[in-house]
């Protein structure tokens, strides 16, 4: 298994530390480094800031919303840090949820499999660069149909440094799972838990069993954000995570399409996720906190001392579908290589 560190989105300004926690990283030999964004920070800028001064490590979003950029844009976007980085970038994209895509982004939602489709087939259309690229798709056209009827198919100026840039897709129902086995390099996880592989397994191969798959399950990459936290009392530790948990499980999307709210449900913690987005969306998210149990936090997540953080990745995490576990923490500098060993062991 190979090992990444997360500095995901920003909250109220940007994470400190982050360019001395990644040349740490890239000094110990850690594999990736990841961006995020919701409604706040991008994914692009930071990765290519921060990405800037390292060597090595491959850099990662997770994820890219497709609604926030067309797709050339956001190809164009990709073969810029891949010819800067020296052909290091994962493309991560994600389709994200109704309220962010109609609410932030202004554009509809519905169909979101079927756009993520045509959005990947544009990128690859443009890195091939074998033509000017045309497209007529349900939510893409290119050239645009009902404009001054003067756009014309254009060629990327930019020889991509690689014409088949790595393709995430971050995904959390099975659908959307299947849709990455099909048509990607890899798929991103949101709160995955080991309990859950068995199920997420079952939709990764029926993604590589539909005809034309991209890959094969030896050589597709699972990379999943797990968050980290290491205190001696493992109810501390946990009370750093609740409330993120509350606001994804809660708040995080209307109560009608809450897709993170259905990964804990698939947990079993289906009364426990009504009660919190209960609180949650009645103002109360202190409440919600309160009411998430340390044992869904230990379902998505590594807490507690080193000792047990470490035996939980080797007895839980190492033998599920991941090929990659991102860290949503930096360990400690006096357990740092042990928990980065425990993952690569």
């Amino acid at each position: 298994m190979k090992v990444g560190i997360a500095a995901g989105y920003w909250g109220a300004g940007p994470p400190r530390r982050m360019a001395q926690t990644i040349a740490e990283a890239e000094a110990l030999g850690v594999d990736s480094f990841w961006t995020a964004e919701s409604y706040g920070s991008d994914a692009l800028t930071p990765l290519a800031w921060w990405g800037a001064s390292t060597e090595r490590i491959a850099l990662g979003t997770s994820v890219c919303q497709i609604s926030a950029r067309t797709p050339t844009a956001l190809a164009m976007a990709a073969q810029t840090i891949d010819h800067l980085s020296g052909g290091r970038l994962i493309l991560g994209i994600g389709a994200s949820g109704p309220q962010v895509v109609e609410g932030w982004y202004g554009r509809p939602y519905p169909r979101p499999l079927e756009r993520t489709r045509e959005y990947v087939e544009i990128m690859r259309a443009v890195w091939a660069r074998e033509e000017p690229v045309t497209y007529q798709g349900r939510h893409y056209e290119l050239p645009y149909p009902d404009g001054t009827g003067l756009g014309k198919p254009l060629k990327s100026i930019v020889h991509p440094l690689r014409r088949d840039i790595p393709v995430y897709l971050g995904a959390e129902g099975p659908k959307n799972v299947a849709l990455a086995a099909e048509i990607a390099d890899g798929w991103t996880p949101l709160w995955f838990s080991p309990k859950t592989d068995d199920f997420y397994r079952a939709a990764l191969a029926d993604g590589f069993a539909r005809p034309g798959a991209r890959r094969r399950a030896e050589d597709f990459e699972v990379a999943n954000i797990c968050w980290l936290v290491e205190h001696e009392d493992v109810e501390r530790a946990a009370d750093r995570l609740k409330p993120v948990i509350a606001l994804y499980a809660g708040g995080m999307g209307a109560k009608e399409a809450n897709f993170h709210n259905d990964v804990f449900v698939r947990m079993g913690w289906g009364d426990v996720c009504a009660e919190i987005q209960k609180l949650y969306l009645s103002g109360r998210t202190d409440h919600a906190a309160q009411a998430v149990p340390t044992e869904m936090v230990e379902d998505v997540a590594l807490i507690g001392p080193v000792d047990k953080i470490c035996e939980d990745i080797v007895k839980r995490w190492k033998p599920t579908c991941l090929t990659t576990l991102i860290l949503g923490g930096w360990p400690r500098p006096e357990s740092r290589e042990r928990i980065l060993e425990a993952v690569r062991s």
